[in-house]
């Protein structure tokens, strides 16, 4: 058994010292067999769950998840600092130059009043740091780990840096006909539907930036939409004694109107 000494508030140091105990022999045997591989999951489920309390603009919940956020960002520097390759203070000095260098116009005498002037030098900066000689090297450099939506809508936004872009948002929206067109017509040759139905999400994404919308916002939009409504068919369904999946198709179309009608009657 090992003791953790109580204190009234623990801070930073406690909480790299415990991690450092669970990983140690004598520890927590999940936690010394973890790998980066291993943890990702959970690493990118903590951060989705920090956005939730973020999108709810609840304290007592962001607290909690940033707090797991960093429990997280601890754990796998520490599984780095076991394998001798960096330690904390290698990351800190790396973010800390890296700020600085990003930053001209606070640390050194680059101008920039206003916020697309920042992120029209931070992006020069980040190319020049990364060694980036050509915007498909931007391009390529898009993590690939990020949810496709965003991916896409990131590629989008630095290839429109360059001038490539529909001229208007009638262009992209005929981009997005036309692959709705392919996608059906994959669907009914036997064609390729994955790749079909990926160009249509690829437009689609493009139509959404020429009115700001974010693609990730609306999708997730659209899924409690549909969560509201299914409700509304499920009740209207045992209203009438009825369980779902013994309604016909055009039952529950029918039901399915009805729920639209009712979620729009409310909002007006």
């Amino acid at each position: 058994m090992v003791h953790f000494p109580e204190k009234p508030v623990y801070d930073m140091d406690d909480l790299a010292a415990l991690l450092r105990i669970l990983r140690a022999p004598g520890g927590c045997p999940w936690d010394r067999e973890q790998t980066h591989r291993s943890n990702r999951r959970n690493f990118l489920e903590e951060a989705y769950e920090a956005a939730e309390a973020f999108d709810r603009d609840d304290p007592d919940m962001m607290c909690e998840e940033l707090g797991d956020m960093l429990m997280q960002v601890l754990f796998n520097i520490h599984i780095e600092e076991d394998a001798g390759r960096f330690t904390t203070d290698d990351v800190t000095d790396h973010v800390v130059r890296k700020l600085i260098y990003r930053h001209p116009h606070v640390f050194s005498n680059v101008q920039a009043e206003t916020s697309e002037e920042v992120l029209v030098n931070w992006e020069q900066l980040k190319r020049a740091e990364k060694g980036q000689k050509s915007t498909a090297d931007a391009l390529n450099a898009v993590a690939r780990s990020l949810p496709a939506l965003w991916r896409a809508d990131k590629l989008q936004g630095k290839a429109e840096k360059v001038g490539f872009r529909f001229r208007d948002s009638d262009g992209s929206l005929d981009k997005l006909d036309e692959e709705v067109r392919e996608l059906r017509e994959a669907v009914e040759t036997d064609g390729d539907v994955e790749e079909e139905l990926g160009d249509v999400l690829f437009a689609a994404v493009n139509v959404g930036r020429y009115r700001g919308v974010d693609p990730e916002n609306a999708l997730n939009a659209a899924c409690e939409k549909f969560i509201r409504r299914f409700r509304a068919v499920e009740e209207s369904a045992a209203a009438q004694g009825k369980a779902m999946e013994t309604l016909s198709g055009e039952e529950l179309a029918v039901l399915w109107k009805q729920a639209k009608q009712g979620e729009k009657a409310h909002e007006t």
